[in-house]
C-alpha cells in the first residue's frame, strides 16, 4: 500500500520552503522488527520493487535474495516522480532541486518512521546515487552501500547525455515519446540491437523492428509518465556529485563507515564501468570494507533490470547473514525500536 508523509516546510538548493508530499512503500517486516533494506528506483522507476508488478521483483520478496522474510524492505518514491497521480505534487520548480536535496527529503521520511539505521540501501543508476548522496550526509547510516552502474558524480558524458534529453524534453511536440526513444539508445548497447533485431522488419508496416521497438517504448512510458516528472529526474541526475563541487569526490566518500559493494556493467554506455573502478581504486587507498563487482552483459546499462542471475551471486554473499542474539545487542537501533 502506497504510503504519504508530508514535509511542511522543506528548503531546497535554491532557497524556496515549500511543502513536499513523500509516497513510499514497506515490503516484509515491519520497521523495528527486521532489518531494513533501503530500495531506490532508477529515472522512471517508483516504489513498487516488490509483487506482482514490482519492477524488481526477481530480487526483492519471499525467499528471494532479499527476503521479505527477513527484512523490512522500504521504497520511497522521489517527490515529484508522478507516483501520487495527482499533478500538484509534481514539482515544477525542478531546477531548484538537486539529488542531494532528495537525499535530505529521504533522511527526513526514515527519521518520520523512527529508522535510524539501514542494514543496506541499495539503487541502480540514479536511485545508486542516490544512495551514495545518502551515505555522505549521514556516514553511520547504512551498513551496507550498493550502488549498481552509478558512480559518486555525473561524468561529462551523463551531463551530455543529459544536455540532450533536456532538448528533446522542452522542444520536442511529442517529448516524453522522443526522450524515451533517445534514452533507450544509451541504456542499451550496439550488441543488444544486434542481437534482440538482426535488421528484421515488421510484416505490418515493413518498419525495421528496432523502429518499433524504440516507439513502442516511447509510447508506454507516455501512458504512465508525467512531462514533468521527466523533467526533474532527467536535472537530477546532472547535479550528482557527492562533493557538493568542493572537491574530490572520492575523498569525500571516505567518512563513510559501512562497506561499500560497487557493481558497474562492462558494457554501460551511461555510467560508464571504468568510472566505476576508478572510484574503487581511489577508494580502496583508504578504505578496507570495500568491493567491486562487474556484471557481463551486452545489454548495456540496462542490465541490472535483466541479469538477475549474476545480480543473485553478487548480492547473495551481502543479504544471506542471518541475526543473532550478539547481533541484536550489537545493533540495537535496528532491532528494538
Amino acid at each position: 500500500m502506497l504510503q504519504e508523509i508530508v514535509i511542511p516546510d522543506f528548503r531546497n538548493s535554491a532557497g524556496t520552503v515549500q511543502k513536499i508530499h513523500v509516497f513510499f512503500r514497506l515490503f516484509g517486516q515491519q520497521p523495528g522488527t527486521a532489518p531494513v533494506v533501503l530500495v531506490n528506483h532508477a529515472l522512471t522507476g517508483n516504489a513498487e520493487v516488490s509483487g506482482e508488478q514490482g519492477w524488481w521483483k526477481e530480487l526483492v520478496g519471499p525467499k528471494k535474495v532479499i527476503d521479505t522474510n527477513r527484512f523490512c524492505v522500504l521504497a520511497i518514491n522521489v517527490p515529484g516522480n508522478g507516483a501520487s497521480g495527482k499533478r500538484e505534487h509534481l514539482l515544477q520548480n525542478y531546477t531548484e532541486f538537486t539529488l542531494e536535496d532528495i537525499a535530505g527529503i529521504f533522511l527526513k521520511v526514515l527519521d518520520e518512521l523512527q529508522i535510524n539505521s539501514l542494514f543496506a540501501a541499495i539503487g541502480g543508476s540514479i536511485g545508486g546515487a542516490l544512495a551514495w548522496y545518502l551515505a555522505v550526509l549521514k556516514p553511520n547510516l547504512i551498513q551496507n552501500l550498493i550502488p549498481i552502474a552509478a558512480d559518486l558524480k555525473a561524468t561529462d558524458w551523463v551531463l551530455g547525455q543529459c544536455k540532450v534529453q533536456d532538448q528533446i524534453l522542452n522542444n520536442s511536440s511529442d517529448p516524453v515519446h522522443d526522450a524515451r526513444m533517445h534514452a533507450m539508445t544509451f541504456y542499451r548497447t550496439p550488441a543488444s540491437f544486434s542481437a534482440k533485431f538482426r535488421r528484421k522488419r515488421n510484416e505490418s508496416n515493413l518498419e525495421f523492428e528496432v523502429a518499433n521497438w524504440l516507439s513502442h517504448h516511447g509510447r508506454k512510458l507516455e501512458k504512465r509518465y508525467e512531462l514533468a516528472a521527466y523533467k526533474l529526474m532527467n536535472h537530477l541526475l546532472t547535479t550528482i556529485d557527492i562533493s557538493a563541487g568542493k572537491g574530490d569526490p572520492s575523498a569525500a566518500a571516505g567518512k563513510i563507515t559501512g562497506d561499500i559493494h560497487l557493481v558497474g556493467i562492462d558494457s554501460d554506455l551511461f555510467f560508464l564501468p571504468q568510472e566505476i573502478r576508478d572510484t574503487y581504486r581511489k577508494l580502496s587507498e583508504g578504505k578496507q570494507n570495500l568491493s567491486y563487482h562487474e556484471i557481463r552483459s551486452i545489454h548495456g546499462h540496462d542490465a541490472f533490470l535483466i541479469e538477475y542471475d549474476q545480480l543473485k551471486e553478487i548480492l547473495g554473499p551481502i543479504f544471506n547473514t542471518k541475526p543473532t542474539k550478539d547481533e541484536k545487542n550489537k545493533h540495537s537501533s535496528v532491532w528494538n525500536r
